[in-house]
């Protein structure tokens, strides 16, 4: 079956979002169009997944080896442009403002980089005309009709597993090592603007230099759920609830309501 599909102009895809970028997609977001978090979750991993677990090794490719107390995790890091409204780049015509040097998602969009997530119109924010039938084939058959989508999904990916290393040395120079429970929510850290600005130059900077052998800092979870904190007390990872500033000054987004 196929998916037709072609952009509207309706501006409404541009619009409170949180867009995952690259090293140097935040580089460069920082310094044109506002501010950039880092979402961060974490993953049990007390063994490795069987070779034929596809997902997991996809997964894996993407986190960093981390310990959580007596837990081994994997730490998923993500740069996210975070605005409320109306993209800082959005012009009055519904245009792109910034549209050679947008970033990689919004090329993308609506296709999904996640090879393990189906396109699904009713998740997209475009209008139903933009899925008619008369519109040019997007998916036929689940493969992308379009081969430069492909190609910048291929890239966004390689640029995920590349910037997995950045993105550790990244946490330890800004101190981030609170996590949520991965498929519960995200711990949100967001550091000023010129710091993390800094910290970024500084991680690109260094990756092609060997660094030297550090320890790395313990992490603790996050969660809004009574059940998650206890289950995690119970085989020793150290967690706070959400809303605890005093033990996380970071933001914390819930997919389940606390319990």
């Amino acid at each position: 079956m196929a998916t037709h599909f072609s952009c509207t102009l309706c501006g409404n895809c541009c619009r409170d979002l949180r867009l995952p970028l690259s090293i140097d997609e935040a580089i460069r977001w920082l310094t044109h169009s506002g501010r950039v978090e880092l979402f961060c979750e974490a993953i049990p991993w007390p063994e490795e997944p069987p070779a034929d677990d596809r997902q997991a090794h996809y997964r894996r490719e993407r986190s960093f080896v981390a310990t959580s107390g007596a837990l081994p995790v994997r730490v998923v890091v993500t740069l996210v442009a975070s605005f409320n409204g109306p993209c800082p780049n959005l012009q009055a015509d519904q245009r792109c403002g910034a549209y050679e040097t947008r970033p990689n998602v919004c090329r993308i969009y609506p296709a999904e980089v996640n090879p393990f997530v189906e396109l699904d119109p009713a998740s997209k924010s475009c209008p139903p005309d933009a899925w008619t039938a008369d519109q040019p084939v997007f998916i036929d058959g689940g493969r992308l009709v379009d081969a430069e989508t492909a190609a910048l999904i291929d890239v966004a990916r390689s640029n995920a597993v590349r910037d997995v290393a950045a993105k550790q040395h990244l946490c330890a120079l800004l101190g981030c090592h609170t996590a949520s429970l991965a498929n519960e929510g995200f711990a949100i850290h967001s550091p000023d603007r010129d710091r993390l600005l800094a910290a970024l130059n500084a991680v690109r900077d260094a990756a092609s230099t060997p660094q030297p052998h550090t320890v790395a800092a313990p992490w603790s979870f996050v969660s809004n759920r009574r059940a998650t904190l206890d289950t995690l007390t119970s085989i020793g990872a150290p967690c706070v609830p959400a809303g605890d500033t005093a033990a996380f000054d970071g933001s914390y987004l819930n997919f389940f309501p606390a319990d």
